[in-house]
């Protein structure tokens, strides 16, 4: 039962047009929650089960906040959207495991791992640290997010299914403008073999000719063709996280940063911790990160040396 359930859920997800992240996310606590229920089929199962495997998550499993919530998301979507059953009041027991707090560079230790760095792999880090980029926002940027006169940046179906701008570092436009000409011949080499840039199948619906277009061209296109997970079509993604990651950590290695658990990641969170240490609105950063609740983006203030207002220690006055 469960693997045609499983793939049938999957198919209304494509459908609704969610991200690959989102399915695969969504996919897996759908599992772990028929599997919890003993394979009992959704349609018939008690809705107490859905409270009861939430409070599982957060008693038996320890998982975080965030984690459980994720879990809920997944359920919910299954149950509401998909099954159309409501669910009503759950009454499960809240995870008390919070979320650690995020590792943070120093200005000096960003500028070190970057000294680490050059020419395309260094351009990725400094705008994910310069504009505070989650990995996969930076690497599917195409030619028409990036708008060099007002030094913006468009991200696109952003987490939570959300397109928002950011801010661009003016350090940035020449070499931007040698990666954005990169892509582009890359672009124009793969349209006289008949293939292109990766598009999703309702953009490729919409706009059937874009693959051929410089404006979609990605600013970090892979350096191989592959099939598209979703038709099967060859053509050129961008570049996989996992890029990222392994240049990253020896860029860490090489900088000599063995205190910190540093990733991706990181220089998003140092981004916004550098921004409210410089005065900047919280407000601001909350909209630049792409944050639904301004509680998430207040985190930061928690890891500054100083308050983000500037207080002083009162040692300081000593």
């Amino acid at each position: 039962m469960a693997s045609q359930f499983i793939e049938d859920v999957r198919a209304d997800i494509r459908m609704r047009g969610y991200s690959l992240s989102t399915e695969k996310t969504y996919l897996l606590w759908i599992r772990r929650f028929i599997h919890f229920t003993g394979n009992v089929h959704p349609l018939n199962v008690e809705l107490s089960q859905i409270g009861a495997y939430l409070t599982y998550l957060a008693v038996e499993r320890n998982v975080s906040v965030n984690t459980q919530k994720t879990a809920l998301n997944a359920i919910a979507y299954m149950f509401e959207k998909y099954l159309k059953r409501k669910m009503g009041d759950l009454g499960f027991k809240l995870a008390n495991k919070q979320r650690a707090l995020p590792t943070v560079l120093s200005v000096k230790e960003v500028r070190a791992v970057l000294d680490e760095l050059e020419g395309r792999n260094k351009l990725i880090l400094q705008l994910l640290y310069g504009s505070g980029l989650r990995v996969g926002e930076c690497l599917r940027l195409r030619v028409q997010d990036i708008d060099l006169d007002r030094f913006a940046l468009t991200i696109h179906d952003g987490k939570g299914r959300k397109d928002r701008q950011t801010l661009l570092s003016t350090q940035l436009k020449s070499v931007l403008e040698s990666q954005i000409n990169s892509g582009i011949e890359s672009q124009q080499k793969d349209n006289q073999r008949g293939v292109g840039c990766s598009m999703s199948p309702s953009l490729s619906r919409k706009y059937p000719s874009a693959f051929r277009s410089e404006a979609w061209a990605y600013i970090f296109p892979s350096s191989k063709l592959c099939a598209h997970p979703l038709t099967g079509e060859i053509c050129r993604h961008h570049l996989h996280t996992t890029v990222v990651r392994k240049f990253i950590a020896l860029a860490v290695k090489s900088a000599g940063l063995k205190q910190k658990r540093v990733t991706a990641h990181t220089f998003r969170h140092s981004f916004a911790t550098h921004m409210l240490a410089k005065g900047a609105d919280l407000r601001t950063v909350q909209e630049l990160l792409g944050h639904n609740d301004v509680s998430t983006t207040q985190i930061y203030t928690h890891v500054l040396g100083r308050h983000y207002a500037g207080t002083n220690s009162p040692l300081d006055s000593m």
